[in-house]
């Protein structure tokens, strides 16, 4: 087994060519700095109340700009929340909006294949951050991003995308806590490192753990998968099997009560004009997917069940058959249906003796209340010890009995 997950693993992993070099001075001198300050450096009340609304201003950059808005145009945006959207993306140092765009939109056309840059079966730790630090044989699978190449906007951010992140994820975060207040070890290693890493590796999540853990309630042939985790830790992207179903929501989360701020963020900045045309997948057809995947898993109980033998497959039974055998064995008939008791006489709630002195009986009318009305249990396991149907569903009269020679024996449990 360990063999073939290797193995396994071995054939989705590409060949590594080269290494990003700048990803990983990022993605490790800003966790030093951090662990630095946390064991080194105290963090003033003013410095954290600059914080945090900092990284979320970063944050929403990635989930409400460069993920929902333009990824996937969920909605529309005035020239001033693009603008914020846009800067806050910048702050988050994750690449320009055109390249991280690009990416995700060919995730989505190539989910779990090879040609989608963060495949989940090459691994967690490849779909966290593998994928960003390491080059390699393989090529991004084509998405149309069209839209980009014709947005100044965009096309602004990307060409001058390394001196605005070094202004908006840098330089600001730190030169604020430092001019206004004197921080600056606090700036270096808080608002600026601390920062970057909790944005980070909690967007990262939304490629790794957003695929690993958590369920499948509107479709389960791709890994997405929603978790209340992943949506704490991606500032509310976690209900991802949603996400890929409906990538056009600019809800993740489409319960009320499911964690969600960017959808809470977009939807303020709707009631404010800020933006609009927010885009909401029909619930007919989201429902249609949950029930789907219901009756699907209630469709694998249901297999794992144990069920009577189907009426067709019974043998019909003459009355004098029926006699004949429940002298050897106990056998009772109801609705139709002849049951053996045989092995239930000594469980039965109601004791053996009923059922002993009524073999050979049409006990219909005991069974369905002129002795006791028996619950919906009781039908179940009393439908599991059918061995015949009864010819007539009643007793015969004498010139109306199959001749022996039709005669058909009652099946054996």
């Amino acid at each position: 087994m360990m063999s073939l997950r290797i193995s396994t693993l071995t054939e989705n992993f590409p060949k590594i060519t080269g290494v990003r070099w700048f990803n990983i001075g990022i993605l490790t001198i800003t966790p030093s700095l951090a662990l630095a300050g946390v064991f080194f450096v105290r963090l003033q009340s003013s410095t954290l109340w600059f914080l945090l609304p900092y990284y979320l201003f970063t944050v929403l950059g990635i989930t409400a700009g460069y993920h929902r808005l333009w990824s996937h145009r969920a909605y529309t945006a005035s020239l001033p929340l693009q603008w914020f959207l846009l800067l806050g993306g910048t702050a988050a140092v994750q690449g320009s909006c055109y390249w991280w765009a690009s990416a995700h939109r060919s995730h989505h056309r190539h989910t779990d294949t090879d040609l989608d840059p963060y495949n989940s079966k090459r691994g967690l730790l490849w779909t966290h951050i593998g994928w960003m630090i390491f080059k390699t044989d393989l090529h991004k699978g084509s998405a149309d991003i069209s839209d980009f190449r014709k947005d100044p906007l965009i096309q602004f951010q990307h060409r001058y995308y390394f001196p605005l992140t070094l202004l908006f994820g840098f330089v600001i975060p730190t030169i604020v806590p430092g001019l206004l207040w004197g921080d600056w070890l606090g700036a270096i290693c808080y608002s600026t490192s601390l920062r970057l890493v909790l944005a980070h590796h909690g967007v990262f999540c939304i490629n790794s753990i957003a695929h690993y853990i958590g369920s499948t309630p509107y479709d389960d042939k791709l890994s997405p998968r929603d978790h209340l985790l992943s949506a704490i830790l991606t500032m509310g992207e976690g209900y991802h099997n949603f996400h890929h179903q409906f990538p056009m929501d600019y809800r993740n989360a489409y319960l009320w009560y499911q964690w969600d701020p960017t959808k809470w963020f977009i939807a303020l900045c709707g009631m404010t004009g800020l933006a609009n045309n927010l885009r909401m997948f029909p619930s007919n057809e989201i429902i249609k997917g949950a029930l789907t995947m219901q009756l699907k898993a209630l469709k694998k109980t249901q297999d794992s069940v144990a069920w009577p033998v189907p009426a067709d497959d019974l043998p019909i039974v003459s009355w004098e058959t029926f006699q004949e055998e429940s002298q050897t064995r106990t056998l009772i008939l109801i609705s139709g249906f002849i049951h053996d008791v045989s092995s239930f006489v000594e469980r039965h709630p109601g004791g053996p003796t009923l059922l002993l002195k009524n073999s050979g009986q049409d006990m219909t009318a005991a069974f369905f209340g002129g002795v006791y009305a028996h619950s919906n249990a009781a039908h179940n396991l009393l439908a599991m010890m059918r061995v015949g149907i009864l010819a007539g569903g009643v007793e015969m009269a004498a010139e109306c009995t199959i001749p022996p020679s039709q005669h058909l024996y009652i099946a054996e449990r």
